[in-house]
């Protein structure tokens, strides 16, 4: 199926695009959250009409991710679960975890913004991507810990090394 986009969409295209996508895709995701309209020739020739006013929209929703990010600096977050004694969990943390994390600190984000490559299953210094746009990241460092007071991390700077989760290429690998 062929789509012209109308928004920017991440590993996808820009506003204008026109992209083949699976059938799926298109009609399970793109078309209903109006990212994108089929590729027909009446659907081009409407979009070239409206093309200003959708690329205006577009940078308008960039401002508003950049002055968010810009409010929320640099996040860090500490999650508290229970581990046996070599670190692993008895759970994991996942995205869910670090959205309710942010929301007890007053920084409300919607879990499917938040970027995990996996489950984080042991404990220590993590990162978490937090994708307010396609065009605006924020990176946020979540520290996962058996109690609040007992954090072996409290001591390092903030410019500690972050463990990086396995990418999923790496997994099937």
């Amino acid at each position: 199926m062929e789509v012209i986009l109308l928004e920017r969409v991440a590993r996808l295209g820009d506003v204008g695009d026109v992209v083949k996508v699976r059938d799926g895709f298109g009609r399970n995701f793109l078309i209903p959250q109006q990212k994108a309209v089929r590729a027909t020739e009446a659907s081009r020739k409407e979009f070239e009409a409206k093309r200003a006013q959708l690329e205006k929209r577009n940078k308008d929703m960039r401002e508003a991710a950049e002055k968010q990010a810009a409010q929320m600096g640099n996040l860090s977050v500490k999650v508290v679960r229970q581990a046996s004694e070599d670190g692993k969990l008895y759970g994991s943390v996942s995205a869910r975890d670090i959205a309710a994390a942010l929301a007890e600190q007053g920084v409300q984000i919607e879990r499917r913004l938040i970027d995990l490559t996996s489950a984080i299953k042991s404990m220590g210094l993590y990162s978490a991507t937090i994708t307010l746009h396609p065009e605006v990241k924020v990176t946020c460092r979540v520290e996962v810990v058996r109690s609040l007071e007992a954090s072996a991390y409290d001591e390092l700077a903030e410019d500690a090394p972050v463990a990086e989760l396995p990418s999923a290429e790496e997994d099937a690998a």
